[in-house]
C-alpha cells in the first residue's frame, strides 16, 4: 500500500498542505493538480522515477516544522523569510522586487563599486527566476531582498554568495541611497552574518572591498573583519576581509 499523508502548515494559511508520498504515480497526480510534493524515500520504492520532484525525505514522521513550510514555499514559489531585525526584514527575492532594483540602481553612487543590472528589466526578471532556481534551491542562500518594516519599501540587498576561486562564502550588502546614514546597512548584516554562523553552520566569512569604498571597508570593521591582504579580479584591485565564526 502506498503512503499517503497531508501536513498542515497553520503559519501558510488554512488551505496550505504538503502532501508526502512513496509512490510516483500518486505523486505526478498531486503535482497535476497544483499540490506541493514531497516524497518520501526507501528501499521499496528505489526503482521508480521522482526526478521531476525537488524534495525528499527519509523519515516523514519526523520532519521539523520550519523545514516543511520552507519546502511549501519553494514548492508554492513563494519567498523564504530569512531573518528580521529591528527595523527591517530580509526574505529571498522575487521577480516583483526587479522595478525597486532599478530604483534604487538608477542612482550612480550604488554603480560606483559593483555591477549595474541588466539593461532590461525582463532580462533581470528572468535572471531573479533562473537564480531561484539554481542557487536559491540548490545552495539554500544567496543574495536576499532587504524591506523596510514600517514603509513595507525594497531598500536594498544583502546576503551570502560563492565567488569563482575562493572557498569562503562571501558577504554582500547594498542600501539605496534615501536609507543610507541610518545604519541599516550594519543593521542587516549582522542579522546576515548571525544566519550564516547559526542556521548555515559556517566558519568563516569573506568580504571583497574596493580600497577606495571607504563605506564599505569602515562598516566591514565595525563588524569585526580583518583585513587579509589584496587580491585582483577582472582588472580591480579588492581588499581580501574574513571573519571567522
Amino acid at each position: 500500500m502506498a503512503y499517503y499523508k497531508e501536513i498542515r502548515i497553520p503559519a501558510e494559511g488554512n488551505g496550505a498542505v504538503l502532501y508526502v508520498t512513496d509512490d510516483a504515480v500518486s505523486a505526478e497526480a498531486l503535482r497535476g493538480e497544483g499540490k506541493a510534493v514531497l516524497i518520501y524515500l526507501h528501499p521499496g520504492n528505489a526503482g521508480q522515477d521522482f526526478s521531476r520532484f525537488l524534495f525528499a525525505a527519509e523519515d516523514p514522521e519526523d520532519l521539523e516544522e520550519e523545514y516543511v513550510r520552507r519546502v511549501y514555499r519553494r514548492l508554492k514559489g513563494l519567498p523564504w523569510e530569512i531573518a528580521e531585525t529591528d527595523r527591517c526584514r530580509i526574505r529571498e527575492t522575487t521577480p516583483e522586487d526587479v522595478e525597486e532594483f532599478y530604483r534604487i540602481y538608477s542612482d550612480p553612487a550604488i554603480t560606483r563599486y559593483m555591477d549595474g543590472l541588466y539593461p532590461d528589466v525582463e532580462q533581470e526578471k528572468q535572471y531573479i527566476r533562473e537564480y531561484i532556481e539554481k542557487v536559491y534551491t540548490f545552495y539554500g542562500f544567496g543574495v536576499w531582498t532587504v524591506v523596510e518594516k514600517e514603509s513595507g519599501a525594497v531598500i536594498g540587498r544583502a546576503g551570502l554568495s560563492y565567488r569563482e576561486g575562493f572557498d569562503d562564502p562571501e558577504l554582500g550588502f547594498i542600501i539605496g541611497v534615501p536609507w543610507q546614514g541610518r545604519g541599516y546597512a550594519r543593521e542587516v548584516c549582522r542579522a546576515v552574518l548571525d544566519y550564516a554562523w547559526t542556521a548555515l553552520e559556517f566558519d568563516c566569512v569573506q568580504a571583497l572591498v574596493e580600497p577606495g569604498n571607504t563605506a564599505s571597508l569602515r562598516l566591514c570593521e565595525e563588524l569585526g573583519f580583518r583585513q587579509e591582504g589584496k587580491t585582483a579580479l577582472q582588472g580591480k584591485e579588492y581588499c581580501l576581509l574574513l571573519l571567522q565564526r
